[in-house]
């Protein structure tokens, strides 16, 4: 009888530590960080971004987002107006706006810079959702910084 108590006490522990250990687990195989994304629901070069963070690992969460209101919530996170492009998001406390590449966004994260985030100004063709990037144009890929100034971060040859 203290055999069958022992034994299902240390059922009861263990499965106790298992369950607590699942949202660990949970995260370890998303293999990427969260990032939550506005956009203008209609907007297929938005939908087709996210499907390449996706493929990379980013868990990604939507918000449709469209004019002034979309505007407005660019403009509040430190988004300079030169800098706007079509999307918005947000992930661990910086701002991605535009089409960014996801090895940016993944470097941005690493190293940590003191920053709102990282543009692609504009819409260029062969960045990411905006075309094949064997026949992409030369972009860059710009830091805003707090005081709203940026500096280029990385920059796409034309291919």
């Amino acid at each position: 009888m203290t055999q069958d108590t022992l034994t299902r006490r240390g059922l009861l522990i263990g499965s106790a530590a298992l369950l607590a250990g699942l949202p660990q687990l949970s995260l370890a195989q998303s293999g990427g960080p969260s990032i939550h994304v506005l956009k203008d629901p209609n907007c297929g070069c938005c939908s087709a971004w996210i499907e390449i963070l996706e493929g990379d690992g980013f868990t990604v969460t939507t918000e449709a987002s469209m004019g002034t209101m979309l505007m407005r919530y660019k403009s509040d996170n430190g988004i300079p107006q030169e800098m706007v492009s079509c999307h918005t998001g947000q992930v661990e406390g910086y701002m991605i706006e535009g089409h960014v590449p996801a090895a940016d966004i993944r470097r941005l994260l690493a190293e940590r810079p003191n920053a709102v985030g990282l543009a692609v100004p504009g819409m260029p063709y062969g960045s990411p959702g905006m075309g094949p990037e064997s026949e992409r144009e030369a972009y860059d890929v710009f830091l805003i910084l707090h005081d709203g100034s940026t500096e280029v971060y990385t920059n796409y040859a034309a291919a």
